[in-house]
This record gives C-alpha cells, sequence and structure tokens, in this order.
C-alpha cells in the first residue's frame, strides 16, 4: 500500500514550505518555499548556527556606514545562504522572499530583486533556480511585471482573492501562492458558520483560481499554499503544486492510502467563469470590497515584517 504522500505526489508538484533543511531532505520535494517566518524559526533553533556564523563572519569583511546597514546585509544573505543550501537539496526551484517592507514600493522590489538574483548568480546558483517572492499588492506586481520582461521569474505571494490571481496571470507571473488556511483562519473568526472539509472557504477560493487559469489558458503556476489540515491538501489533490509544511508532510508520509485528484486540468478547461478584467482601479477597488482578502494581505505583509525584524535583533545580538 502506499503512502498519502506517495499518492499524492503523482497528481501534484509536491513543494516543502520550510527553512529547514533536515526536513527536506527527508521528504524529497521537488521545490522548496521559505519566508522572513520560516527563516528567523530556523535561525532561532541553532541547528544552523555554522551557517549563520560564516554569514556574518563574511560580512565582516565589508564596509558598512553604520550597523543597521550590516544587520540588513546580513539578513538579505542569511536567506540566500538557506537557499543556496535548498538548491543542493531539491531538484527544482527555491522561492526567497523580498521584504515585506518594499510591498508597495515598485522599484524598490525591483532592485531588490536584482540584488538577490545577482548574489545567488555570485554563489554559482542560476536564477532558473530561483522564484523571488513578491507580495500580491498591486505595487508588487507591477515590479513582478518588470522582472519577469527581463527574465527573472517571480512567485507571487499572499494571495486570497481571484482578482489578485488574475493581476498576477496577466502580469506574467510565473507562479502564484494563494493561501488556504489563512482564508479558512479569517471566516471562523468573523462568520457564525460551521466550517469543515466539505465547505472550507480556503479550499474554494484556490479551486476557483485553478479553474478560472485552466479555462483561460493561463500559464501561470498555481501552488496552493499556508494549510491547516491535512484535508485541506487532500481537497486540492491535482493542483499544479502544494507547498506543505513539514508536519503536515509527516502525516501524509505515515498514512497509507490512495489520493484521488480533485482538481484536474480537463475538467476545469469547461468551467463557466466568467472573465474578470483588471486594471489598478478595479484592483484597489475589488480588494477594498472583500473584507477577508483586504485584510489577511495586510496581515500577511505585517507578520513577514515583524519577524524579519525580530531576525535582525537576532542578528544584532550575534554581532
Amino acid at each position: 500500500m502506499v503512502t498519502q504522500l506517495e499518492s499524492l505526489k503523482k497528481y501534484s508538484s509536491v513543494v516543502a514550505d520550510t527553512g529547514d533543511i533536515d526536513s527536506i531532505i527527508k521528504f524529497s520535494p521537488d521545490d522548496c518555499t521559505t519566508n522572513p517566518s520560516l527563516i528567523f524559526k530556523a535561525v532561532q533553533s541553532n541547528k544552523y548556527s555554522k551557517l549563520v556564523e560564516d554569514v556574518i563572519s563574511n560580512s565582516k569583511s565589508r564596509k558598512f556606514n553604520d550597523t543597521s546597514y550590516q544587520i540588513d546585509y546580513i539578513s538579505e544573505q542569511l536567506a540566500i545562504a538557506f537557499g543556496i543550501e535548498l538548491t543542493k537539496i531539491v531538484p527544482g526551484y527555491v522561492s526567497t522572499e523580498v521584504d515585506a517592507n518594499l510591498s508597495f514600493d515598485t522599484n524598490a522590489t525591483i532592485e531588490k530583486a536584482k540584488q538577490i538574483i545577482n548574489s545567488y548568480e555570485q554563489s554559482s546558483v542560476p536564477k532558473n533556480r530561483i522564484l523571488i517572492k513578491v507580495a500580491g499588492t498591486w505595487e508588487g506586481i507591477q515590479a513582478v511585471k518588470k522582472l519577469e520582461a527581463e527574465g527573472i521569474s517571480c512567485n507571487c505571494t499572499l494571495i486570497f482573492s481571484l482578482t489578485q490571481a488574475v493581476a498576477c496571470a496577466e502580469a506574467g507571473a510565473f507562479l502564484i501562492s494563494p493561501f488556504v488556511g489563512r482564508i479558512l483562519d479569517w471566516f471562523k473568526s468573523n462568520t457564525s458558520h460551521e466550517y469543515d472539509s466539505s465547505n472550507d472557504p480556503g479550499v474554494e477560493s484556490v479551486a476557483k483560481i485553478y479553474n478560472y487559469f485552466k479555462q483561460y489558458n493561463f500559464k501561470t503556476v498555481v501552488m496552493a499554499a499556508s494549510f491547516r489540515n491535512k484535508e485541506e491538501i487532500i481537497n486540492l489533490a491535482g493542483c499544479d503544486k502544494l507547498t506543505i509544511s513539514p508536519a503536515l508532510l509527516q502525516d501524509l508520509s505515515e498514512t497509507e492510502g490512495d489520493i484521488t485528484p480533485k482538481l484536474t486540468a480537463l475538467e476545469a478547461s469547461n468551467s463557466k467563469l466568467d472573465r474578470v478584467n483588471v486594471n489598478e482601479s478595479s484592483f484597489r477597488w475589488h480588494l477594498n470590497e472583500n473584507q477577508m482578502a483586504s485584510f489577511k494581505l495586510g496581515e500577511g505583509i505585517r507578520l513577514f515584517n515583524k519577524d524579519m525584524l525580530k531576525l535582525k535583533d537576532l542578528i544584532k545580538s550575534k554581532l
């Protein structure tokens, strides 16, 4: 009997959502995604103290105007150092995130993305192994449009609505990360309805995005993210990619059973979803009208920035 993880891999590309190198080796995913929260958690664990010490030591050979610039440099290089190690393990892509505090600055996002790619290439990691993660704000999506035109592939993250997803696809994003669990969190906290695997609003959101992309022949990859339980994963089997935490990968690997694909490109291509027209004003209006998406996007940016600041405080304590 195959495990659920083995069965799932027949229908969706499995991606590890972690900065924990040991977990990635264990589950043999195709790709890996990281974010400031995951990098902070990995550094905090002290499992990778040698990697952290090496980055800090290398920074001391450079000249900085003040300590804050050195800390910023170290935090960026830490994410890249983890990324380099991850490229040695997974055969596919590693996603590295642009600082959350640049989420509303198109030009700064483009500049930072190019810096990240340059750092990888200086370490002999080609840009076709890296996805630059950018928050799905209007400004972030415009940065993605320019970066993709220059051959830098992007992962639009913190996607909570079809409007965001369509804007990303029309901008030529290589991949989007629509969130599942955080949508469920919001509905549980803000409505009186009971939710289970049969009516999970996060699953429904991703399924709609997937169906829309296949119906209108968008090439952008849909990678569902932010799972709260194994049932959400099973109910999105067949999605292009699924990025999964080590705990849920463990659960899937320990449970025997076949998984049936719930999403298929053939069925999705026959969907009857109305075409969504997206420009800046309609994007901002639809996001404003979607209370859940508006709140969760802002919250996600705040939380990533909060953990980035925690990481910088941790770096400062080590200098």
